[in-house]
This record gives C-alpha cells, sequence and structure tokens, in this order.
C-alpha cells in the first residue's frame, strides 16, 4: 500500500493544489492520499484567508481522502521545524510517500536532504549580522552541495528532505514540478494557475471576484466571494497595537521566541507605526528576516509562551478535519496502529490540555474576527 501524504496550508486551494493532489493520485492509485493542512494561522505568521473548514472541504472535493490540522506549535514555526513536525506526524500516521510540489522537480531531494544533514553543526552557526541567517544557509548550501537553491517552494522541499533524513527516510520524495504561477508571482489575469499570494492579494484589496471560478473550485470561490472580512494584519494590528502597549517589558520577555532585546523594540515601534506594514520595517534589521518578525508578533497578539509551546509538543495530537470513504476506512483499519492521537471531536476533556487546548485558545480570535465557531460543535466533514 502507498499511504500518499501532503503537507499544505491552502491559502486559499486553487487549481495548482487540484493539480497536485492529481499527481498524488498516480502514486496512491486506489489507495488514501493524507494531507496536513495548517489551521486557521499558516507558517508565515499570519491568519488564513479562510477557515480550516472551507479549505478542508475544498481539499476533499479535489481528491484527499483524509485532511487533518496540523497542531499550531508545529504550522507556526521556521521551516526546519515546520518540517520536521510534519513530517514526524505523516510517518506516524502510516504514510509511506510525500508528494510536494518545487519549482525544479529534476533535482534530486533525497541526496540534497542527506547532504545537508550531514553537515556538522558548527557550519550552521553564523555570525554575520550584517546578512539575515536564511541568506547565510543559502549560501552555505551552496557552497556544500554545489546547487544554489533559492526559489521558496524548493526551499521547503529542501526542509523536508533534511526532516525527513533525520527521522531515518521513512517517506519516500516524490518532487512534483509546480505549473503556472510562482509562489509570489502577482496576478496573471489570463492564467489558469494563480499563486495563493496573487489571489490573497485579490481579495484583500477588494477586487472583482467574478474570475475565481477559473483559478480554484467553484464551490470554493463561491465561498470565498461571500466572505465579509479577509483577516490579514492590518486588520489584526490594532490588536497588535494594544497588546505591546500594555504589556510590561517582563511580559513580552516570556513570549515564545522573544529574544536579543526584540521586546524593547517591538514596544518602541509599535508606538510609532501606523500600521503592521510600517511596524515591521521598523523592527526589520538584517539579522531578521519578515517572516520572523511576522511569526514573533503572531505570538505576542496571541500571548504565546515558551511554556504553552513545551507544552502543546509534549503532548500532541491531530484534528480530523474531514474523509473520503477511502479514508475512513483506513483510519478504520489502521486505528490500532497509529502512532499519534487522532480527535474527531472536540470537547471540554480532548481541549483540556496540550496540542488542541492551544489551537482551541488561539482559535478564539479568529472567530471573533469571523463569527464563525471553529472547534466545538463542529465534527468531520465527509466527502
Amino acid at each position: 500500500m502507498s499511504v500518499v501524504g501532503i503537507i499544505a496550508e491552502f491559502n486559499p486551494f486553487h487549481s495548482g493544489h487540484e493539480f497536485l493532489l492529481n499527481q498524488a493520485r498516480l502514486i496512491a492509485g486506489n489507495d488514501p492520499i493524507v494531507v496536513l493542512t495548517s489551521g486557521n494561522y499558516v507558517q508565515r505568521g499570519e491568519m488564513a484567508i479562510m477557515s480550516k473548514w472551507n479549505r478542508a472541504k475544498a481539499a476533499l472535493q479535489s481528491g484527499a481522502d483524509l485532511v487533518f490540522e496540523t497542531p499550531f506549535s508545529t504550522t507556526v514555526e521556521p521551516a526546519d521545524l515546520f518540517s520536521l513536525g510534519n513530517i514526524e506526524q505523516l510517518a506516524k500516521l502510516g504514510v509511506t510517500d510525500l508528494v510536494f510540489g518545487v519549482e525544479d522537480a529534476n533535482l534530486n531531494f533525497t541526496y540534497l536532504g542527506s547532504k545537508i544533514a550531514e553537515i556538522p553543526q558548527n557550519h550552521m552557526n553564523f555570525k554575520d549580522y550584517s546578512q539575515t541567517y536564511s541568506t547565510q544557509y543559502n549560501q552555505m548550501v551552496a557552497r556544500e552541495v554545489g546547487h544554489e537553491i533559492n526559489q521558496p517552494n524548493a526551499i521547503l522541499g529542501l526542509a523536508y528532505a533534511v526532516a525527513n533524513h533525520n527521522l531515518g527516510s521513512p517517506l519516500s520524495l516524490h518532487p512534483v514540478h509546480r505549473i503556472g504561477a510562482g509562489h509570489d508571482d502577482l496576478l496573471q489575469r489570463s492564467g489558469v494557475v494563480q499563486s495563493a499570494s496573487a489571489i490573497r492579494n485579490l481579495l484583500l484589496h477588494n477586487e472583482n471576484t467574478d474570475n475565481l471560478k477559473y483559478w480554484m473550485p467553484k464551490s470554493e470561490a463561491v465561498e470565498l466571494a461571500k466572505q465579509e472580512v479577509y483577516p490579514n494584519w492590518n486588520l489584526l494590528f490594532p490588536f497588535l497595537k494594544y497588546r505591546l502597549e500594555s504589556s510590561s517589558i517582563e511580559d513580552l520577555h516570556q513570549i515564545y521566541q522573544m529574544s536579543e532585546g526584540l521586546e524593547y523594540k517591538m514596544k518602541e515601534g509599535i508606538h510609532l507605526a501606523r500600521d503592521f506594514t510600517e511596524f515591521l520595517r521598523r523592527i526589520k534589521s538584517k539579522r531578521y528576516t519578515y517572516s520572523r518578525l511576522r511569526r514573533l508578533s503572531l505570538y505576542t497578539l496571541l500571548n504565546i509562551t515558551q511554556a504553552d509551546m513545551i507544552a502543546s509538543f509534549n503532548e500532541e495530537s491531530l484534528l480530523l478535519l474531514g474523509f473520503s470513504k477511502i479514508g475512513r476506512k483506513f483510519l478504520k483499519d489502521n486505528r490500532k496502529n497509529s502512532q499519534t492521537k487522532i480527535i474527531s471531536k472536540v470537547d471540554k476533556r480532548s481541549a483540556k490540555s496540550g496540542s488542541l487546548a492551544l489551537q482551541v485558545r488561539v482559535d478564539r480570535l479568529f472567530e471573533q474576527i469571523m463569527g464563525v465557531d471553529q472547534n466545538f460543535g463542529r465534527r468531520p466533514l465527509e466527502v
């Protein structure tokens, strides 16, 4: 049995994701396709543009058999920890193969991952603070493996490969060449495959949504067009401003990943900034990427401490968002063999501690913004 896994955000789900699922089906045949997707917050430190339930539904209708929500503590992390957590969870679920989209599918990611994983740790301790960690990391990769890798999906694919090697290579890797627009490309109105970034920008700038049906499943396009609110950082900025202005330096120092005096810089920057973009510019330095600072801003907004993340890591579970008939059978046949805790219904008992408790807590803000319950009273979707 080839159980194929996909790690995704689907923010939002579009025709490029449909293509990836079709490629996964060629490998899986009649066996299940398992998706781990970010919940209502995504890896770069932002709220998702659409709820986890609507995105899971689009994936199920396009060929996924099981869709699980990746815990917040794994989702909102740098690429290496994001990859390690997701790969480990897929392996625990019994997944055998990983399919992922990249700009160049001819690269041997298994080989590159093993080469990079074997680089001594002291080569990773970058001290040049005139450049970001990611820039120095990419330069080191180019030196060590003789190939420059600087495109966003290839970098993430490489992180998957390194994580897979470090876990004993439980998964076979299947890179798939991306079609259509690139990861951060602007809207190309004549194209069938748009980038998720372009679709989000269209929604956030209140542009005509009639063309959404050409770039994503029709039912999802209808749901997106009906949405009254599209979460984004400028909408959240007043909440962040209040948190930073009203919190003491001592309280801010407890926030996860708050280091090297960033709490002072954030307090100073938020007082002067008129919006989130200006705030990031005020606290930006070559030492930190914008993604790192967005994640830190999200941790601060949600009051996520080091203790919160440790508690989540120590008691991880996966929330089942939906399944197909194939997925239901796989769960039934393999539940006893699964090495991870699967939650199909959130209640006070299951949400009392661990990763699910943290997910329920952070989703409260999403519920406040969107006006729709995200956990209690929800059952997995069946397609």
